[in-house]
């Protein structure tokens, strides 16, 4: 029962499409549509403004914090965290609201990860920067960042549930930037500064 309830709070809190709304609000456009057509911060902050991008990164991060604060109040020292941030990745990358089409878990993501596993997401976050300075691909440093995740957070000694949930998240976000790849290794994918 408790983890039937984690599932369905960390996913309705995940399904919040924070880019999508503030896409309509400050510009009147619908992100399913423009750009790349991807329902998450980095499409708005290519087809917006740099405020309003940033804006939606850090709510979609903040709704992966919250689910997991809520979830140790419902379930303190058991797996409902992990299983509460697991569910609000997939809602951010599957809402019931937009047909099941939404971002790709990044933010999301971290937000999670900054409560379950602090000093792995900071090394993470770190390795994203890096990997983003470098290249000028934001999705090749999303990748990067979430495929270190599990082992650092195992390095770290994080709980083995978080572990786990790091290493399934960071197969589902990647899985979800596959597109991504294969135009990074075609030389064809947006680098950070072009417009959509």
């Amino acid at each position: 029962m408790t983890t039937s309830l984690l599932l369905i709070v960390g996913y309705l809190l995940g399904s919040i499409p924070f880019a999508y709304l503030l896409a309509r609000r400050h510009r009147g456009i619908d992100l399913r549509v423009a750009g790349s057509g991807n329902v998450g911060a980095a499409n708005l902050l290519r087809t917006t403004t740099k405020k309003i991008g940033v804006s939606a990164m850090v709510l979609d991060m903040g709704k992966g914090i919250a689910s997991v604060l809520l979830a140790r109040q419902i379930d303190p020292g058991g797996a409902g965290p992990a299983v509460a941030g697991i569910a609000a990745v997939l809602g951010h990358i599957y809402p019931v609201w937009l047909g099941f089409r939404g971002g790709k878990g990044v933010a999301t993501t971290c937000g999670v990860f900054s409560i379950l596993a602090p000093q792995a997401t900071a090394v993470a976050g770190l390795a994203f920067l890096a990997t983003v300075w470098w290249t000028k691909y934001i999705s090749l440093g999303s990748v990067v960042a979430t495929a270190l995740l599990g082992p650092l957070a195992m390095l770290a000694g994080a709980a083995d549930v978080t572990v786990v949930a790091a290493f399934v998240v960071a197969a589902i976000v990647i899985h979800r930037h596959r597109s991504n790849l294969s135009r990074v290794f075609a030389g064809i994918e947006r680098r950070i500064g072009q417009s959509a």
